[in-house]
């Protein structure tokens, strides 16, 4: 009995030691999945790189990009709602958060996601070829109004972003234009091999092409102009009254716990004060914007009405 009672005792402390290990065990161990919505090169990619390596020094534990588009970044976000909410496989997550479950593309609505911190923001613009007749957004709509349907506007994919503030962009100008998606990064070089006629997509994708001469940016339909363009006004300083921007951040499985919530949204804020990563974003053509995961949710809701009735409005149409 007595030698019952030892070993009973020693499995009980042994127990205890193994519960007080785990509850001590600081996070991260281990590296962290960052999830990008789009394909490797593209400019959700490769802001998402750079703000994965300044994160990764801020943890002292590797943060590993890993991308999985299509379907308008659908299937990333499916991937990360099906994940443990350990804080070890988060999202690069953006308004696509939204407009991808009013497509139908995603069945988990933003509230299925713990939101940790808003990151970055960027500010889409409208890109022709550069041996397009039209000089600002004026004659191109101009161009497209009396050309019903014919000018073809390349997207990122149904449901996305880019998808999104294209359509309500021409919608509010009363324009009808043709919406093309793509399932990838192929919607510049479509629009350099002559496939259709412009493009709104975030900067990061054109600057290269902007800078061979390929490409000319017709304005931007952010908030502001857009540090990768300097020269090139908003569509509200072209007299066209629309604003939308892109922001990006950083989303995680549902229950998330506190403490690890708390760590990563630390973590973010000093990745995104760091003058190295502010410098490097700008050549990009973002913004560093950080809102905490309180301010972050409450941007996304005050978002969603409108994105919700615009979006059941634009698939009608389109």
């Amino acid at each position: 009995m007595l030698n019952f009672l030892k070993s009973a005792l020693y499995l009980l402390l042994v127990l205890l030691s193994l519960v007080s290990f785990a509850q001590n065990k600081k996070y991260p161990d281990k590296p962290i999945e960052l999830v990008v919505l789009f394909p490797p090169g593209s400019s959700s990619d490769v802001v998402a790189r750079m703000f994965a390596d300044g994160l990764s020094k801020q943890l002292g534990s590797q943060v590993v990009v890993v991308n999985k588009p299509g379907a308008g970044g659908a299937i990333g976000y499916k991937y990360i709602a099906g994940k443990n909410p350990d804080g070890y496989s988060l999202v690069w997550s953006s308004n696509s958060i939204l407009s991808t479950y009013y497509s139908g593309a995603l069945d988990v609505p933003y509230q299925g996601f713990d939101h940790i911190a808003r990151a970055t923001l960027e500010l889409p613009v409208v890109a022709v070829r550069s041996d397009a007749p039209w000089k600002n957004l004026k004659e191109m709509l101009d161009y497209a109004r009396s050309h019903p349907e014919e000018m073809r506007v390349g997207n990122s994919g149904v449901g996305s972003f880019t998808h999104f503030a294209s359509a309500s962009f021409f919608d509010k100008q009363g324009v009808k234009v043709t919406h093309i998606p793509y399932a990838s990064s192929q919607v510049v070089t479509s629009l350099v091999g002559n496939n259709i006629e412009a493009v709104v997509q975030a900067p990061g994708a054109l600057i290269p092409f902007v800078n061979s001469g390929s490409i000319r940016v017709l304005g931007v339909l952010g908030s502001r102009r857009d540090p990768a363009f300097p020269n090139i006004p908003t569509a509200a300083e072209q007299g066209i009254q629309f604003q939308a921007d892109m922001w990006r951040g950083i989303s995680a499985p549902k229950g998330t716990p506190r403490d690890v919530s708390v760590r990563l949204q630390d973590a973010i804020a000093k990745t995104l004060n760091s003058p190295d990563f502010k410098k490097q974003c700008e050549k990009f053509g973002c913004l560093s914007a950080f809102s905490d995961s309180s301010q972050f949710l409450n941007e996304i809701t005050i978002e969603n009405q409108s994105v919700a009735t615009f979006m059941k409005q634009t698939l009608k149409n389109n």
